[in-house]
């Protein structure tokens, strides 16, 4: 896989074949304000990810962004997709939303690519959803969860886990179950935390759970404890913690010394057990990607024999990325010989039933949320997760 700076130069071979009909086609899109894209049917499938690979959430996208690339390098040295090698472009946005959208736009105007994949924040997607409408450039995949996202119908939108609206009914549907339905609410103070909170609150009415307090988190964690201590006042028999990155090892920290009731969290915190290290027993968190260690299935067997050859860490975070991948190679796979945007939004609405690591997908022209399914899991004694 190779990936490539802002700044990379890119000759383009000229295109010779139908170049009137090609010029016809970008007089037309010019006429509408559009992009003209020409996607050659040969060399290399260009595909265009913006991931924050600096700035506060970095080494939270480290695991998907290792995951991925096991996936693109060995479909690579398996030949490719009917022939043709996979080329990641991959910028950096800092997890800034106006970076994003620049970053999509020369990926789509400049790189010529087929799809992109992985955008790695809330406000960066729902930025370039409606650029992406205009320009009919599939997004195969993202590492936002947002459900505020998936409410209205995009056509070139596709998801392949659930949805952190997804994810908060399935905790404090577990969570009223075991009749511990007084609970306070974590979140982080930026756009991802604004975003999920009235999804929290609708979904605690539904369910019959009491939000006793609600306490906003920085970023980067700094006023982690006085957050925990907020809550500690209003006595909750457990905490929800919405956030991801530097904020989860800070709260999860403060909360032991303060709070000491169980805390649930959403899956893009799994990133931080590791910095949590004996910490983070007990931390029960949500999974929307099947156990890597459940080797039954072929595609965890294969991840597992590759990230043990490459040296890449298994877990959560390396095999959703690695999943995430092969959701994209599948739609790629469908699409070819001839591959194009539109090709590959016809590819994923083909898919039925379809096992992404043991999870069943499925789509069609109305349904580009491929699944619904999540399940809890507990951090142990040694640092791993248990169903």
């Amino acid at each position: 896989m190779a990936n490539k700076s802002l700044n990379a130069r890119r000759v383009h071979p000229p295109i010779l074949i139908h170049r009137r009909r090609l010029l016809g086609a970008g007089a037309a899109l010019a006429a509408l304000g559009l992009p003209t894209l020409a996607h050659s049917q040969s060399g290399p499938i260009r595909i265009g990810q913006s991931a924050p690979l600096s700035g506060p959430v970095a080494g939270a996208f480290q695991g998907p962004l290792a995951g991925q690339k096991l996936a693109f390098d060995t479909v690579n040295q398996r030949g490719g997709i009917a022939g043709r090698p996979v080329e990641l472009v991959l910028l950096d946005d800092g997890y800034d939303t106006a970076r994003t959208v620049e970053n999509v736009k020369l990926l789509v105007e400049r790189d010529k690519v087929v799809a992109l994949t992985g955008l790695g924040s809330t406000a960066g997607v729902a930025a370039v959803l409606p650029y992406l409408a205009q320009t009919r450039m599939p997004l195969v995949g993202s590492w936002t969860g947002a459900h505020v996202l998936r409410l209205r119908p995009h056509p070139t939108f596709f998801t392949s886990q659930a949805s952190f609206k997804d994810e908060v009914e399935h905790s404090l549907r577990t969570l009223a179950t075991i009749h511990m339905d007084t609970v306070g609410v974590a979140y982080q103070d930026n756009a991802f935390g604004e975003l999920m909170m009235p999804v929290v609150e609708t979904a605690a009415k539904e369910l019959g759970v009491k939000l006793v307090a609600r306490a906003p988190l920085a970023v980067d964690g700094s006023n982690a404890v006085d957050a925990a201590k907020a809550l500690a006042a209003a006595k909750p028999k457990a905490v929800l913690m919405i956030a991801v990155g530097p904020s989860v090892v800070g709260f999860v920290k403060a909360a032991r010394a303060s709070l000491n009731v169980p805390v649930y969290t959403l899956s893009v915190a799994a990133s931080s057990v590791a910095a949590l290290g004996d910490e983070a027993h007990g931390l029960a968190m949500t999974q929307i990607v099947p156990s890597p260690w459940r080797k039954v299935d072929a595609m965890a067997r294969e991840f597992n024999e590759l990230a043990e050859a490459a040296k890449v860490p298994v877990n959560y975070s390396s095999y959703g990325g690695y999943l995430g991948a092969q959701f994209l190679l599948e739609a790629l796979r469908r699409a070819s010989p001839r591959v194009s945007p539109d090709s590959i939004i016809q590819a994923i609405h083909s898919i039925r039933n379809w096992s992404l690591g043991g999870n069943m997908l499925s789509f069609g022209p109305d349904r580009h949320h491929g699944t619904a399914w999540a399940e809890i899991t507990i951090v142990d004694a040694n640092g791993r997760f248990r169903r």
